[in-house]
């Protein structure tokens, strides 16, 4: 009897666990629809393939993510993107990219969720990029990479804002052209970088000013809608 909340704490942590595949089948499912089957030459899958496997997603069913985005299993791909535009609490603005089946379902169900927030046309307080995540050792150049990768701006990151930073390594985000994605990425991994994400994002012109309160206000409702099954992505304004 005092260790049902134990079950429940499994129960929770299977459904949390189950969510997150979901979401790193369909990026690969997105991904191979988008530049073929081959991780060799589309980064973007070979990006979600490793994150996949990061998160012991199984090889058969990364193989047939594969098979299903790239039409290879012959069965057409239902899945599309939906963008929700809106604002947290508190104004911040954020773009809501879901991968959807159905968006008679989906568009309620997140609607509701803004509930907390208000929905309404923010995409042009965004500029609409390439961006790479990547890891390379200690001592290289961020900046002398982007320059060579031609990359148009860079972000250094710390062990905080990527998961699984390998010890001794130097981090950082490039930015780039949407069409120079690919380009960028190869340019990148032959200059000894390790990509973690490669896709094409929103990154905010602007960042509101918020209180810790506030911060953890909007956290707390970009969560919500981060738990949801459909939700693939999020860009919100705010560090």
């Amino acid at each position: 009897m005092g260790a049902q909340w134990k079950q429940k704490w499994r129960e929770l942590a299977a459904d949390k666990k189950g969510r997150m595949t979901t979401k790193l089948v369909r990026e690969i499912q997105v991904a191979a629809r988008m530049a073929g089957p081959s991780p060799e030459f589309n980064p973007r899958l070979a990006a979600a393939i490793e994150a996949a496997k990061k998160q012991s997603v199984y090889r058969d069913t990364i193989e047939r993510a594969i098979a299903k985005g790239s039409g290879q299993d012959g069965k057409a791909d239902a899945i599309e993107t939906v963008i929700f535009e809106g604002f947290t609490p508190h104004r911040v603005p954020v773009l809501v990219e879901c991968l959807t089946e159905n968006n008679n379902r989906t568009g309620p169900e997140i609607r509701v969720l803004f509930r907390a927030g208000s929905m309404g046309a923010v995409a042009w307080m965004f500029d609409y990029v390439g961006l790479v995540e990547a890891n390379a050792p200690q001592g290289t150049d961020p900046e002398s990479a982007a320059i060579e990768a031609g990359a148009d701006d860079l972000e250094i990151l710390s062990a905080d804002d990527l998961e699984d930073l390998p010890p001794n390594a130097v981090a950082a985000r490039f930015f780039t052209q949407p069409a120079e994605l690919n380009n960028v990425t190869k340019a990148l991994k032959a200059a000894g970088w390790s990509i973690t994400t490669t896709e094409l994002s929103y990154r905010p012109k602007d960042y509101p000013e918020l209180t810790d309160a506030q911060r953890e206000e909007v956290t707390s409702f970009l969560q919500a809608l981060d738990d949801h099954g459909d939700v693939h992505r999020i860009h919100a304004a705010i560090r």
